[in-house]
């Protein structure tokens, strides 16, 4: 496929000049004239130069890679079906649905993160892959979404990373485990003995004692209750309930994290506002 450089230009320009800043979780800020988006904030939320971003959308940039694409249909909260556009704009093959590796959120869950900015949430994939937190979430648990290979990962770091257990009660750790693999067991059989899923188990396998013990009780079915206890380092323990939405197309979960008004927990959430992300 050759790159549409002319499509691609005036396919972005009528995605940004369509979106305002408050579907963005952006301030509009009261001298804004510009139709929908600048291209600057555009340029932020995808993670590149604003220069790269305008010579794109000016017909004159490079052919963008397809990670570049990712981040920009990211960026402009692409629903799927325009996503799979820009990828043909741009000369590139869309990238499969609703499959482990998947991490394009849809419009829908991320305008309703980027709501939560004094709640604990975080959207996350079926294999537990962080994308997306709030600012509480970052808060409560540090910052999730900067892992690289299969530790992006919950379920690996679990059985591979002794500081993701610790942050959690030890009394709910030998649960914990037996119900991420679980998950993990019935990941492979959805997605098959190819799929990224395996991957993981032969990786777990190889590298965990536990893992295997767990591993070997072919489990399935366990689900994760809706109380969570985390062990922050500065405010200790808390006791949280988790409330989840569902992406079905994407296999993608918000998960929103709350305390019981006027109880411990919730005073230590109010703290954590104050002391934000720095100790995490």
């Amino acid at each position: 496929m050759t790159v549409d450089r002319t499509g691609l230009a005036e396919f972005l320009r009528n995605r940004r000049e369509a979106l305002q800043p408050e579907d963005v979780g952006l301030p509009r800020g009261q001298r804004r004239r510009t139709e929908g988006l600048r291209r600057e904030e555009v340029a932020a939320l995808c993670h590149m130069s604003t220069d790269y971003y305008a010579r794109l959308e000016r017909a004159s940039g490079p052919q963008p890679s397809e990670q570049m694409i990712a981040s920009i249909a990211q960026g402009l909260h692409l629903n799927l079906q325009e996503r799979d556009h820009l990828y043909r704009l741009a000369g590139h093959s869309p990238r499969a649905r609703g499959v482990s590796g998947q991490h394009h959120i849809s419009p829908g869950l991320l305008r309703v993160l980027d709501r939560l900015d004094d709640t604990p949430a975080e959207i996350v994939t079926e294999l537990g892959e962080t994308l997306r937190q709030s600012p509480m979430g970052v808060a409560l648990t540090g910052d999730l979404t900067g892992y690289q290979g299969p530790a992006r990962s919950i379920t690996y770091r679990w059985f591979t990373d002794p500081a993701t257990r610790a942050r959690y009660a030890p009394a709910d750790h030998e649960q914990l485990g037996r119900v991420f693999a679980s998950g993990l067991r019935e990941t492979v059989a959805r997605r098959g003995r190819d799929s990224y899923a395996a991957h993981l188990v032969d990786l777990l396998l190889a590298e965990s004692a536990t893992f295997r013990a767990v591993w070997d009780r072919h489990e399935v079915g366990l689900r994760f209750t809706t109380g969570k206890r985390f062990v922050h380092p500065e405010v200790g323990l808390l006791e949280l309930e988790c409330q989840s939405l569902i992406d079905p197309e994407q296999s993608h979960l918000l998960l929103v994290y709350t305390a019981t008004p006027g109880s411990e927990s919730h005073q230590k959430l109010a703290l954590l506002s104050v002391i934000g992300s720095g100790v995490a």
